[in-house]
């Protein structure tokens, strides 16, 4: 195995490059929305580090967890909080920042702020008042865990984003018949002391074949990113302690193509809804399976997905 060359580190490239950045335009009266490190404080963008250092006040999800990142970088702007519990009263303070000429950053504890995170309210409250809003992408675990896992292409490069799992099981169950039902990768996210449960949780909404990729501490010294059959991940959780440590971003593959040709036939749709009407889903699905030849594994977890879409409507 050869070794990994040294990396040279080249204070004219630095330097240069510091400076094209800086010598971009940086608009006043402007709420920067700055995407932060998701874990590895490498990620931090140039742009993005010239930004935070150029603004007059950042605005915080967590001052504490940001002023570590701002002292690594050695920004030393000054912090005002901006999290889901103030969000209202810090949008207004931003707003008449920005009505004094500053420049304002927005950021969340990871990521980009105002999606899945706080900021989207602060965003919303800027353009309505006519300020301009400038995204300074960076890292993002929904884009790193689909770069990890091959699950798209760019022939087929479809997926959707639900967000966090609803904590509680019914709640839980319900949202992942409507979300696993969607033909499209699905990417979620999930925290470690909930994981078993929601692992059971899928298993039971799609069933033992689907397959299930679990990206955890994404960017961080203990990354790991595996796909499993739904049947397989319990045991693999259960093989070592530190498999289910860490911040999970889960991606539910999209459905098997005879799961996706049945919900696209509304004849076996109208069969399995009128089988529910008077059998379990198991003998819905067992029946259904004799009369379509579609698989009984892809109509029970179809039939447990309009089942509990039924529920909720």
């Amino acid at each position: 195995m050869s070794e990994t060359p040294d990396f040279v580190d080249s204070q004219t490239t630095w330097n240069r490059l510091t400076e094209r950045v800086a010598g971009q335009t940086w608009p006043q009266a402007t709420l920067y929305v700055v995407a932060t490190p998701i874990g590895n404080l490498g990620d931090l963008s140039l742009r993005a580090w010239q930004t935070l250092a150029r603004c007059d006040v950042i605005a915080a999800e967590d001052t504490r967890a940001s002023r570590s990142l701002l002292d690594a970088w050695g920004v030393r702007t000054p912090l005002m909080a901006a999290h889901r519990h103030n969000e209202a009263g810090a949008a207004e303070a931003i707003v008449a920042r920005l009505a004094g000429g500053e420049r304002v950053a927005l950021i969340s504890d990871a990521g980009a702020p105002a999606v899945s995170d706080p900021g989207a309210r602060i965003v919303r409250a800027v353009r309505e008042a006519g300020y301009g809003v400038v995204a300074i992408p960076g890292a993002s675990a929904v884009i790193t865990a689909l770069m990890a896992s091959g699950v798209t292409s760019d022939e087929n490069p479809a997926f959707v984003f639900a967000g966090f799992m609803p904590p509680k099981a019914t709640a839980r169950q319900k949202w992942l018949a409507r979300w696993c039902a969607v033909a499209a990768p699905v990417v979620m996210f999930e925290s470690p002391h909930r994981l078993e449960a929601a692992v059971r949780d899928l298993l039971q909404v799609c069933g033992a074949d689907r397959l299930l990729t679990l990206a955890r501490e994404l960017t961080k010294r203990f990354e790991q990113v595996v796909t499993l059959p739904l049947g397989q991940v319990a045991a693999w959780l259960a093989d070592d302690a530190h498999h289910s440590q860490g911040e999970f971003v889960l991606i539910v593959h999209q459905p098997p193509a005879d799961q996706t040709a049945a919900e696209a036939d509304p004849q076996t749709l109208v069969l399995l809804d009128a089988l529910l009407e008077s059998v379990s889903v198991r003998d819905a699905a067992r029946i259904a399976a004799k009369v379509t030849g579609v698989s009984r594994d892809t109509l029970y977890a179809l039939a447990l997905a309009r089942q509990r879409t039924a529920i909720v409507d």
